[in-house]
């Protein structure tokens, strides 16, 4: 047996094929990051935006809402009076001493004028300006996830907080309503009846609509965070623009405006409880948000991509 037989193949040996592999392509293959990967990264977010004490605290002034105003309409009603006070009260609150399920409607309606979208403002802007300033934003990029794709799991958080937020002060209605009022067949708005369980139903499809609402405040939000390094700074700055449009969306002189600011649909998820249902604005204020995520969105993308990460 001869030695080329025998030898291992040098790198000289003119019999070895080298395969190229330009520097782009290894690049790719290393920062490509796998699905479950992917997944982890958004599991990963999820799990740490919901453990922080500030996000805790939001969901317990959200949870606490509906309990404050359960208590308070038991209080009032307690001698025959009445809830709503001439009309002053938030929305269905006339409604809840005959059927603890208005009160879902109710704390739903008292929050997502503030409460709802200052929390979602919150978690929002410091989604990437808090990154920077802890100085972790940096090492986020380092592992395979690209920008554009850890946007868009900040953005999937910051959605999924905003059905949770949701969710916390549904569920908190329904619970106070069990325990302090009659449950029932429900009086639509057109003075229909429907069943509980149908009413049921169009509670948990006016929350899912009530997120939804907020996809617009969440696309705001994380463009402003992009904008700067501080993350109080973000916050600060995205609820002052709510409370901004909240206060122009209540000036008469500018109502050729007001259709086109994201809190002007809001509160149309009470046509979910007429019957038939009134589709019209609803549609208004889902295809309203969708406009604003896509500019927003879009506008926090153009900025990150070039964004100067220095940490």
């Amino acid at each position: 047996m001869s030695r080329a037989e025998t030898d291992p193949p040098s790198e000289k040996d003119p019999g070895t094929r080298a395969v190229p592999v330009s520097g782009a392509a290894l690049a790719s293959a290393v920062r490509r990051p796998s699905p479950l990967w992917t997944f982890g990264l958004l599991r990963s977010e999820l799990v740490t935006t919901v453990r922080r004490w500030r996000t805790l605290a939001l969901l317990a002034v959200l949870a606490a809402v509906p309990v404050l105003v359960g208590i308070a309409v038991k209080i009032e009603t307690r001698g025959g009076g009445s809830a709503d006070h001439g009309g002053q009260g938030p929305a269905f609150i006339s409604q809840i001493t005959n059927n603890g399920l208005f009160l879902v409607f109710t704390a739903l309606a008292a929050t997502l004028p503030f409460f709802l979208p200052m929390a979602v403002g919150v978690v929002a802007g410091d989604a990437i300006a808090g990154e920077a300033g802890a100085g972790t934003l940096r090492y986020l990029l380092v592992a395979p996830a690209g920008r554009t794709r850890l946007l868009l799991t900040k953005y999937a958080t910051v959605m999924a907080f905003c059905l949770l937020a949701t969710l916390v002060v549904a569920v908190s209605a329904l619970i106070v309503g069990v325990l302090l009022f009659p449950l029932g067949d429900l009086t639509t708005i057109s003075g229909t009846r429907i069943s509980f369980v149908e009413g049921l139903g169009r509670a948990l499809l006016i929350a899912l609509v009530v997120a939804l609402s907020l996809i617009g405040v969440a696309a705001l939000g994380l463009f402003v965070s992009t904008l700067t390094n501080s993350g109080i700074a973000a916050m600060a700055t995205t609820v002052g623009l709510l409370i901004t449009v909240q206060i122009l969306d209540q000036i008469p002189q500018l109502h050729a405006l007001q259709p086109y600011f994201f809190s002007h649909y809001w509160l149309s998820f009470a046509d979910l409880i007429r019957d038939p249902v009134y589709w019209d604005d609803l549609q208004k204020n889902l295809g309203l948000q969708t406009l604003y995520a896509a500019v927003f969105g879009t506008a926090a993308w153009a900025r990150f991509t070039v964004k100067d990460i220095s940490a």
